[in-house]
């Protein structure tokens, strides 16, 4: 074993001992990071090589800062993005939320798909789509100016179209020609605050958590928005908590213009996210 793997060893002890849900894989990350290589690369720095700057970055990751701030980088499906303090870091679960999505856009069989997605944060659901439904027109909307930073250097040179502005009323010139509308919004409720892991409640931004006393007041609000911006038979696709599995399809009901409102799983067969489709008339 070669001293940087070694040094992985001991702190992937240390950053469990911290509470660090993935130790393993954040110590490997974080070395690879500092050394410029791949994980699976790290065998292959020499002794010699071994930069001291490594323990730094596992001391930050002990003191529960997220991975993603650390490294500056965030994975998501096919793309790397640019996160840092001020945006929402995107998480595994919201994947399967955008390959329902992508599945049903193609099921539409409309040429140049128009989709909108509302709360972007980094920009990274928006992208996804842009890149996995090649001829697809996307509009992202973020209100908050930290997080809309960050998604301006990840969408330049994309097809995403941003639009720094509130999801509530956003993009009033679309009414009723949009096919699908995404959103990952904030949905904790104000009395979970303290069970937040530490990673989200101290630096994910407040306004990308958090919703009212049960979590849905945006989820009602976007209810609204998406039934403005689609067209008769158009989709709507929302993450929600777990927790909140069989709560939300109520809220797109058919008193309100909706059809097949349902819950579907995440890859842990978790509840996580909703769908409607605006009914036709």
């Amino acid at each position: 074993m070669n001293l940087l793997l070694a040094e992985v060893a001991q702190a992937t002890q240390r950053l469990a001992d911290a509470g660090v849900p993935s130790p393993r894989f954040d110590a490997e990350e974080l070395a690879a990071f500092v050394h410029g290589v791949k994980r699976g690369e790290l065998h292959l720095v020499a002794d010699a090589d071994f930069d001291a700057r490594y323990w730094e970055a596992v001391a930050r990751r002990e003191a529960r800062e997220p991975l993603q701030h650390i490294t500056g980088r965030a994975f998501f499906r096919y793309l790397e993005l640019q996160v840092g303090p001020g945006v929402f870091v995107p998480r595994p679960e919201t994947e399967s939320v955008v390959g329902w999505a992508i599945d049903a856009v193609r099921a539409m069989d409309v040429v140049e798909p128009l989709i909108v997605d509302l709360c972007t944060g980094s920009g990274a659901i928006a992208l996804a789509l842009a890149q996995e439904v090649p001829r697809s027109r996307v509009h992202a909307v973020e209100l908050d100016e930290g997080a809309l930073s960050w998604a301006r250097k990840n969408v330049e040179g994309s097809r995403v179209q941003l639009h720094h502005g509130n999801a509530l009323d956003a993009l009033p010139e679309l009414d009723g020609q949009v096919d699908l509308v995404i959103s990952n919004p904030p949905y904790i409720p104000l009395t979970e605050w303290e069970y937040v892991a530490p990673e989200a409640r101290d630096h994910d931004p407040q306004l990308a958590l958090f919703s009212g006393e049960d979590g849905l007041d945006t989820i009602r609000g976007l209810e609204r928005t998406a039934h403005r911006l689609l067209r008769p038979g158009g989709v709507v696709v929302i993450e929600h908590a777990d927790t909140q599995g069989g709560q939300v399809p109520w809220i797109f009901t058919e008193e309100r213009g909706w059809a097949d409102a349902a819950d579907h799983p995440d890859l842990n067969n978790r509840p996580r996210f909703a769908t409607a489709r605006k009914a036709l008339p």
